[in-house]
């Protein structure tokens, strides 16, 4: 009678430690699982942000294809030459140089919710990709760079940060956004050195224009950079 009752006990023992076992078993598993989750998506992360990188570098040679083609075509520059992504105002007024257009919308996500709005038709698709919320007109067209730059498709559109084209040097009804003097300091910030050498030249007769880049690069990554130049 007494073997029997020792011999039940031990069995109830074995059972608990393996009931132990399989709890700690599953603890582990989870703990792994969640290790990997977390290391795959860090390393997603990651990839996203080097891929974002990437686009933004190359956001910057675009740039500086927009600036080049604004030097070599500096005589025309007072007209709109939208086949060349250009336009000789920042497009806030109507052609009668009065009535007030819908803000530009450059990213097609950063006005949204506005009743009204101007877009970039950066795909030649007519704005499907930014359909979203009312807009008053796809019809602003950016310049594409026919080379990709290290494998991102890269294309770009220029304002001029005039009210409305036009010679504004001739024609006191533009406004222009210039620099706010002409001494001979405010170009400072632009010596090459720290000794205090020559300042850069302001001329009162040139203006600013608004570049947009968008890049296109792996995995649906879009870039949009913006850099204001003066001549």
């Amino acid at each position: 009678m007494h073997a029997s009752i020792a011999r039940s006990r031990g069995s109830a023992q074995r059972g608990i430690s393996l009931l132990f076992a399989l709890l700690a078993l599953v603890a582990l598993s989870l703990g792994t699982l969640a290790l990997v989750r977390s290391v795959d998506t860090g390393s997603l992360l990651l990839g996203n942000i080097g891929f974002k990188q990437d686009a933004t570098a190359a956001a910057d040679q675009a740039a500086r294809q927009a600036i080049d083609w604004l030097t070599l075509n500096n005589a025309s520059l007072n007209t709109d030459l939208a086949t060349s992504g250009y336009y000789a105002s920042t497009q806030e007024l109507a052609a009668d140089g009065v009535t007030i257009k819908p803000p530009v919308d450059v990213t097609g996500q950063m006005l949204a919710g506005t009743a009204n709005r101007q877009l970039v038709d950066w795909d030649a698709n007519n704005c499907k990709a930014a359909a979203s919320g009312s807009y008053t007109g796809c019809t602003l067209l950016p310049a594409s760079i026919a080379a990709t730059i290290n494998g991102n498709q890269a294309s770009y559109i220029v304002f001029r940060l005039c009210s409305k084209p036009g010679d504004f040097t001739t024609d006191t009804s533009i406004t222009c956004a210039q620099l706010a003097t002409s001494a001979p300091a405010c170009g400072s910030k632009g010596a090459l050195d720290y000794g205090g050498g020559a300042p850069l030249p302001c001329a009162t007769s040139s203006t600013y224009y608004r570049i947009v880049v968008r890049v296109l690069g792996a995995r649906n990554t879009a870039s949009f950079t913006e850099t204001i130049v003066h001549f």
